[in-house]
């Protein structure tokens, strides 16, 4: 039924350096985003300057122990092919990616869209949860950038419970299971980390917190049938790679890995809120965090593969493009949903929509 109609799908991620000498330009293209330091110019400017400036060498340690650059925009490609792939039998797709940080940024892929011609877009963050800081910039940013104003568009915002995404999860961390042995489950304690953000951001409307602990629980739910298990699943949410001297989302992952280590657990670690590895799931949690776990005493730190390109997770990607393909109306979608899923207080989300009282 789509055939004869051309979509153009935009991937959105943070995007990341693509050397060590990139480092510092991208981290003044993030500190100079309003998003992320709200306040006005030329402020913004200079305090980007002094902060990437003096986070650089820091950030240009932690790429160096990943091949001196992010993956993620190799990832990301990748996931754009996987998804493309997926959708070529349902009808005229082409995914593009656009990196709000890095190259290559919104200008560079608006070129190339404007050059295929669409007949709509789909925005589509590879953000499950939405925040004003992360899915909500870069579509504002591409919004803004955009100059055909006649091709609709349509957008989603978040898709936080999506029933293949939860799959992807729930599947993932049954496999670490596996390898640890019946033996061993008891002893588990899965820690959910995702990115933390500054408290005031959620205290003032943003339903990032809201959208994680939606996903925690269904994947719990989801793991708990594939288990077959009547015994309650141990585990905690928790924040990591906190920055600056504000107060963060919490409570965060250095205190609930020491909190295991208290109570005697064996930590397995699920970057629930990260769809791609990058330097947050290869550094902090594959060395940083499991340095401190070894320093007391945790004998045994697992951590959970990232969703990068598991087919459920690619399927839940096209499951959402295919239904808003077919949409009439452009308009803002929570996934496959085109109701808004927060509850009214969360001021932030940009599905206005009928929402939960």
């Amino acid at each position: 039924m789509m055939v004869g109609k051309k979509t153009a799908i935009i991937l959105f991620n943070l995007g990341g350096p693509d050397s060590l000498k990139s480092v510092k330009p991208f981290l003044f293209n993030l500190f100079n985003d309003q998003a992320i330091i709200d306040v006005p110019q030329p402020l913004r400017f200079f305090l980007a300057k002094l902060i990437s400036s003096r986070r650089a060498k820091k950030a240009q340690e932690i790429y160096a122990q990943i091949g001196g650059k992010s993956p993620l925009l190799e990832i990301t490609n990748s996931q754009a092919h996987e998804l493309e792939s997926e959708l070529s039998f349902f009808g005229n797709f082409k995914v593009f990616v656009a990196m709000r940080y890095w190259h290559p940024f919104a200008s560079e892929t608006i070129k190339k869209v404007l050059d295929y011609n669409p007949s709509q877009i789909i925005l589509l963050p590879l953000y499950p949860q939405f925040s004003s800081a992360t899915s909500g910039s870069s579509i504002q940013d591409f919004l803004k950038r955009f100059p055909d104003k006649s091709i609709p568009i349509k957008t989603v915002c978040c898709y936080p419970i999506e029933d293949d995404l939860i799959n992807a999860h729930a599947n993932l961390i049954k496999r670490s299971l596996n390898k640890i042995g019946d033996k061993n489950l008891s002893q588990i304690r899965l820690l959910f980390s995702a990115h933390g953000l500054p408290q005031k951001l959620i205290n003032a409307g943003d339903p990032y917190v809201f959208h994680v602990t939606e996903t925690t629980k269904a994947v719990i739910s989801r793991l708990a049938k594939i288990l077959n298990d009547k015994k309650e699943i141990d585990f905690a949410i928790c924040y990591q790679s906190k920055v600056g001297p504000l107060q963060w989302t919490s409570p965060s992952l250095e205190y609930e890995i020491k909190k295991a280590a208290l109570d005697k657990k064996i930590p397995l670690l699920v970057p629930i809120s990260f769809v791609s590895d990058h330097s947050e799931t290869l550094v902090e949690l594959d060395i940083t965090y499991k340095d401190l776990a070894k320093s007391l005493g945790i004998k045994n730190y697992l951590r959970v593969a990232a969703l990068n390109l598991d087919g459920s997770f690619i399927k839940s990607l096209a499951e959402i493009c295919k239904k808003l393909a077919g949409e009439n109306e452009a308009k803002i979608f929570c996934g496959t949903n085109s109701q808004r899923i927060c509850p009214k207080n969360f001021s932030f989300c940009p599905n206005h929509n009928h929402c939960q009282a």
